[in-house]
């Protein structure tokens, strides 16, 4: 038995499809689904999805939303979404450091809260590439 997943952003559907196992960046931490789920609603975080298909773990960059778990079907509205086939490692990290700089010298609460936002996302977009190549 499986799970049907299916991922809505506001401009695409990122993902639709039947996989063994979802973990999902809920604002209370990693919670993992397995098929036969009690129903469920829970608020996300920014942060990576990991779906396994085929015994095989991929990525999905989050970036806060909700989900619903119901009779084997889960369904996440999410602010935006990023599947990832291939990251470079190195170049996560890079763009982490410069989000990190950008909290620095950020002068407004605008400005902040959005660096904040800009690290978060870079974060997930690190651990994405640790799923990927590990």
């Amino acid at each position: 038995m499986t799970l049907q997943i299916r991922v809505i952003a506001p401009d695409n559907i990122v993902w639709d499809a039947n996989a063994e196992e979802v973990i999902l960046p809920s604002s209370t931490g990693q919670l993992g689904i397995l098929t036969g789920h009690i129903p469920l609603l829970t608020a996300l975080d920014i942060g990576v999805m990991r779906v396994r298909v085929n015994k095989e773990w991929k990525p999905i960059i989050l970036l806060g939303g909700f989900a619903e778990i119901n009779e084997n079907k889960i369904t996440i509205l999410v602010n935006g979404a990023e599947e990832i086939s291939e990251i470079n490692l190195d170049d996560a990290k890079k763009e982490l450091t410069e989000a990190t700089n950008l909290i620095e010298i950020a002068t407004t609460n605008k400005e902040k809260i959005e660096a904040t936002q800009t690290i978060r996302k870079a974060k997930a977009k690190l651990q994405a590439a640790n799923v990927i190549n590990t």
